[in-house]
């Protein structure tokens, strides 16, 4: 029992620190999104961001609860901790799934969304794009083409490429091929790949590590409930 008094208040502790870890992936999420929603026509893929945040929201006041318990046992904080465990555990694994499935559901929506942006963009030699999407992207990424550079070139059937996919030490750069070394190496699918995988494996970790440690926090309420039987059904 005095070990059990000793992993809530540990855990109530915990609690605090996960909150605080779950609302930075939330956060990382619904921003990752955001920035390349023009990649994306479904609105709900940031779904398990928000539901790490409702997870951060609820873990503050569980903390609390299991804090409070191991001081004081009441039978009310007692039950009130243990339907928050349950609905944290229910949020949780929503946003693992939903986390998982969507890292591989949205590298095979990737390909064909930036495949068609090269494609569909109105790029001469003698014309830089400007500031378009795709533009936008290979400055931020330092990236070229969906997989190389070579995607340009069958789009525009050119021999230079935007001068997005230069390298920004290289200040002259203007996409010329007899200048490849200038020239970002890697395509920008890959990297929007790992940056957005990165981001739902972080928040589905998260939510799976501190599943586990509510279970352990609720098999440490459920042994200092039983030290303490019920007298009457008045907290039914």
């Amino acid at each position: 029992r005095s070990f059990a008094r000793f992993l809530l208040r540990f855990l109530g502790f915990i609690f605090w620190g996960t909150a605080a870890a779950l609302v930075f992936g939330g956060v990382w999420v619904i921003l990752t999104f955001k920035n390349y929603r023009y990649l994306f026509h479904e609105s709900y893929l940031s779904l398990p961001g928000w539901l790490a945040l409702a997870t951060a929201l609820i873990l503050l006041p569980t903390g609390v609860l299991a804090v409070s318990i191991s001081v004081k046992c009441s039978r009310n904080q007692q039950g009130t901790l243990m339907y928050l465990l349950l609905l944290l555990l229910c949020l949780e694994m929503s946003s693992a799934a939903l986390a998982r499935s969507y890292c591989i559901r949205t590298a095979s929506q990737l390909e064909s969304a930036m495949d068609y942006l090269v494609h569909q963009h109105n790029w001469t030699c003698s014309q830089d794009p400007g500031n378009s999407a795709v533009d936008a992207l290979q400055r931020k990424l330092q990236c070229c083409g969906v997989h190389n550079y070579t995607d340009w070139l069958k789009a525009s059937s050119s021999s230079c490429v935007p001068e997005s996919c230069c390298k920004e030490k290289h200040y002259h750069c203007r996409g010329d091929l007899g200048h490849a070394e200038q020239l970002s190496e890697e395509g920008c699918l890959k990297k929007l790949e790992d940056q957005l995988c990165f981001a739902m494996l972080y928040v589905f970790w998260c939510c799976t590590v501190l599943g586990i440690l509510e279970l352990l926090a609720g098999v440490s309420n459920g042994i200092l409930m039983r030290h303490q039987p019920f007298h009457s059904l008045r907290i039914l």
